[in-house]
């Protein structure tokens, strides 16, 4: 119930659908004020939500900032997180989204000795089924890659953060009964999320955050200080979904 109420209400915190909201108000509405602010707020959405600077400002405050990999000791396991691909039913492959510098950059830090083994933990995020199975379809592409295929687990069945962090404890425990040392990789706006949700399940980890906006320090173009950008309004999105999502998360009890 929990995992179907949270996709609805995340049409409810797009900045997109506040914009719609406001347009209609601004066009339909009988009353010359309701009309007029609605007007107003539309403005106020369309150039706050696809400014680029004011959207990193508010991410640097949220993302959890990354990690050279020269700095990155070495770790028995990486548990990576799922929610960077969607599938192509037609061409029947796996298709990239921004997110999949998880696994580039997971890939790289096996490849370069810093771990030994590879958790990808997620089956999919839709209410319906779409012929997405990320994390054994992730599997099949790393082994077709030269991977060694005992090096990569897969974790099926959640399909949320907070049941990531449960499931693969469970596998942690039975795949490495003693001590081990974990690096979490996922997204650096999803980071902090992510990490609660692990902590709170008992799976004591190191952080490697990925595909970032921001970092350490401040740096802007002119067009992102200036030029509004539509693909900044969806940006707002992923944030909102985070910040919103850390709330709902501390307010069930799942971190």
């Amino acid at each position: 119930m929990f995992f179907i109420l949270s996709k609805i209400l995340l049409f409810t915190i797009s900045p997109f659908t506040w914009l719609l909201i406001a347009l209609y108000f601004a066009f339909f509405s009988k009353k010359s004020i309701r009309a007029k602010r609605g007007k107003y707020a539309a403005i106020f959405i369309a150039l706050f939500f696809s400014n680029t600077f004011v959207f990193k400002e508010f991410c640097r405050q949220w993302e959890v900032f990354g990690t050279p990999p020269s700095e990155i000791k070495h770790y028995d396991v990486a548990v990576v997180l799922t929610g960077m691909a969607e599938y192509n039913n037609d061409l029947k492959v796996l298709s990239a989204r921004r997110g999949i510098d998880r696994i580039w950059q997971t890939i790289s830090l096996y490849k370069s000795g810093k771990i030994d083994r590879i958790l990808i933990t997620g089956d999919h995020g839709y209410i319906i089924d779409k012929g997405l199975h990320e994390a054994s379809q992730l599997k099949e592409t790393l082994v077709k890659w030269g991977i060694p295929e005992h090096v990569i687990i897969t974790e099926t069945k959640s399909k949320n953060t907070y049941e990531n962090a449960v499931e693969s404890k469970k596998i942690l425990d039975r795949l490495f009964p003693n001590s081990t040392s974990v690096l979490l990789v996922t997204s650096g706006k999803h980071m902090r999320r992510a990490r609660a949700c692990f902590v709170k399940a008992g799976v004591k980890c190191d952080t490697y955050s990925t595909d970032l906006y921001t970092g350490p320090k401040r740096s802007y173009t002119f067009d992102e200080l200036i030029i509004p950008d539509v693909s900044t309004m969806n940006d707002w999105h992923g944030l909102l979904k985070e910040m919103f999502g850390y709330v709902a998360y501390d307010l069930t009890g799942k971190i």
